[in-house]
């Protein structure tokens, strides 16, 4: 999700220590490779489509997993965060690794926000976003700007551990951000709330049911054009790209007027699509966004891949869906 600025650090501080103790006892075999097979990097799954960890997807019911249900503080720290989760895991990067520079562009992460609680981890791993670099402590909490280029990097021999959780938002996690504290900055009497195990918590969680739709309604195409569009570097054809995306836009407002998101207009749908697309990649080839990211890249990621969707077909969110030059 993009943020006003590129690290918000959340008024809670947790107990790393336990939390890693609970992690430890889950045992080697519980952590799988990167799915996209990035070297270092391996995961827990704690949320996930219809809780089995076995599950990448991001589309669908997400639940608990069984390694979940076995951590009765890490499923407190997720209740007390407050938000509406999707897919959640516990991400380890190995010593003298990386997580290379890249943008999320994928329309999973338009609207997700990734909530990051650090547990095992040295001084010399590096978060970068940006233009700003920052070491997040254990036990703090953290969200960042996942629209602006951002790297990881960690030159210690010994591995971190984060719990890395994906959420639209919800009331509690919202009043958190409003609390929150820019990196760097300087707020009278900002503290982290310590939030210590609590036997008595129920450790509930809200969680996503209903995130993909199964056609892009005519209001949120309007505002995926908008946000791209808003992001465009100049260029001589931008013009043409307005006029085609406003044409595009009216083209599916009528067919949503016809058809709606019932099955028998998806023909229609493709087809509009495919014009639009097609239209873009002769006019816009070689334009960017200010992220660095081009702009074709950004509406196949956030409107042609995805506007419309077969309610069976698994629906994955590229982890570095736009690599960029590690200048950071």
């Amino acid at each position: 999700m993009k943020l006003q600025v590129p690290f918000l650090q959340l008024p809670l501080r947790f107990d790393a220590e336990l939390l890693a103790a609970e992690i430890a006892a889950l045992g080697e075999s519980v952590w799988r490779p990167h799915p996209q097979g990035f070297k270092g990097n391996s995961a827990v799954p704690l949320i996930a489509r219809d809780g089995n960890p076995q599950s990448d997807a991001v589309k669908g019911a997400m639940r608990p997993t069984p390694q979940l249900e076995r951590c009765p503080y890490l499923l407190q720290v997720l209740s007390e965060i407050g938000g509406v989760w999707g897919r959640s895991r516990l991400m380890r990067l190995s010593g003298n690794a990386e997580v290379t520079a890249h943008v999320d562009i994928d329309y999973y992460w338009r609207d997700h926000m990734r909530v990051h609680v650090p547990i095992v981890t040295q001084p010399e791993v590096r978060f970068h976003c940006g233009n700003e670099s920052i070491h997040m402590a254990k036990g703090e909490c953290w969200i960042f700007d996942t629209w602006q280029p951002h790297r990881v990097v960690n030159t210690n021999e010994l591995s971190r551990i984060h719990l890395v959780a994906d959420s639209v938002g919800g009331p509690g996690l919202w009043n958190l951000i409003a609390a929150g504290r820019p990196h760097g900055a300087a707020i009278p009497g900002w503290k982290a709330n310590e939030r210590p195990p609590n036997p008595r918590a129920h450790g509930e969680l809200r969680l996503e049911s209903f995130n993909v739709p199964a056609v892009m309604t005519p209001w949120e195409v309007q505002d995926q054009l908008s946000f791209v569009l808003e992001g465009a570097l100049p260029h001589p054809a931008l013009g043409m790209v307005h006029q085609l995306a406003g044409h595009f836009h009216r083209h599916w407002r009528s067919l949503w007027a016809m058809h709606g998101d019932a099955g028998g207009g998806h023909a229609d749908y493709a087809e509009a699509l495919k014009l639009f697309a097609d239209e873009l990649a002769r006019i816009g080839e070689g334009m960017k966004l200010e992220n660095g990211t081009g702009l074709i890249k950004a509406m196949n990621s956030l409107i042609v891949a995805v506007a419309i969707n077969d309610a069976d077909a698994e629906m994955l969110a590229d982890e570095r869906s736009a690599p960029v030059a590690a200048a950071m």
